[in-house]
């Protein structure tokens, strides 16, 4: 993995309708994100937050079914700019979030670079929902969906080009909370999920394993995205959208392991923090922790 990192953060909150995720890059530099990494002997260059335009009012804004779309779309342009400039620098780009939405720039920015871009989804939901399909109109559950190119062409479209990333090059981990739409999508496209129920009988090391093989033989790079409420509430509480049932530390300690050593990573992004749901910045911390064994952190 690139020892040159770029550390992006996108004060995003406007994907859902629950305040509080916007201060999450804030909550993973104070839990020391940056000394974490630099005692690692990772050169550290902290590019600050992508700015965020607002609507009028913090009120719901919907333009058709979704809400806050244009802004989402405006700020996802930028932080796409901003990747696609770190990795042309030949730096890793780790984006800190922020809710989900912000993956869409993410994605935008780094499948710029990559004929087959792989993409481990490290959630406890698919995000693959749209207009059609999404129950609220909250564009943080549809990230994985715009970057295949289905939904909403404001979305689909940044950066100029559709689709990011191939249905065959997905890897969802840690999957309990599926919208009927996305279940459908999932069958259509044929994509791989390694659901709570597969991780219980696998064992995280088997799904890692599988995972890297599957797709370091069929990818030229690979990012990372990991929705902290991919963890169990009972760890990890400072999430919007929390799910019982979900990943330990433990767990995810291993999964970030494994993928410091397969060295297949070429971008990051750590979403969904919200320190006003968290119980003493325990989330960010666990986020930091994360980071730190995804880019080689050892006990010896």
């Amino acid at each position: 993995m690139n020892q040159s990192i770029s550390i992006i953060g996108v004060p995003m909150d406007l994907g859902q309708n629950r305040r509080g995720v916007d201060m999450g890059p804030s909550a993973i530099r104070y839990a020391g994100i940056i000394e974490r990494l630099e005692n690692l002997k990772i050169h550290i260059a902290d590019l600050d937050d992508v700015p965020v335009s607002r609507p009028d009012t913090r009120k719901e804004v919907k333009d058709g079914h979704l809400l806050n779309l244009q802004q989402v779309a405006d700020s996802n342009w930028k932080l796409a700019e901003m990747v696609d400039q770190e990795i042309t620098k030949n730096r890793f780009p780790l984006v800190l979030g922020g809710d989900h939405s912000i993956a869409i720039g993410s994605l935008a920015g780094a499948a710029k670079h990559n004929d087959n871009l792989g993409v481990i989804w490290y959630d406890a939901h698919g995000d693959l929902n749209t207009v059609d399909t999404s129950p609220s109109g909250n564009i943080h559950g549809m990230p994985l969906a715009v970057s295949l190119g289905i939904g909403e062409e404001k979305l689909t479209s940044i950066f100029g080009y559709t689709p990011k990333v191939k249905p065959e090059n997905i890897v969802i981990i840690g999957a309990r909370s599926l919208d009927p739409g996305e279940k459908e999508l999932i069958r259509d496209k044929g994509i791989t999920v390694y659901s709570m129920h597969e991780i219980d009988r696998l064992g995280m090391s088997q799904v890692m394993n599988n995972t890297i093989s599957y797709l370091r033989e069929q990818t030229d790079g690979v990012h990372l995205s990991l929705d902290l409420d991919g963890l169990d509430p009972e760890e990890a509480p400072g999430v919007g959208t929390p799910v019982i049932g979900g990943l330990t530390y433990r767990e995810s300690h291993l999964a970030m392991e494994m993928l410091a050593e397969a060295d297949i990573l070429t971008s990051a992004e750590f979403v969904e923090v919200n320190p006003i749901l968290d119980d003493q910045n325990k989330t960010a911390t666990m986020a930091v922790g994360l980071m730190g064994s995804l880019f080689g952190e050892k006990l010896k």
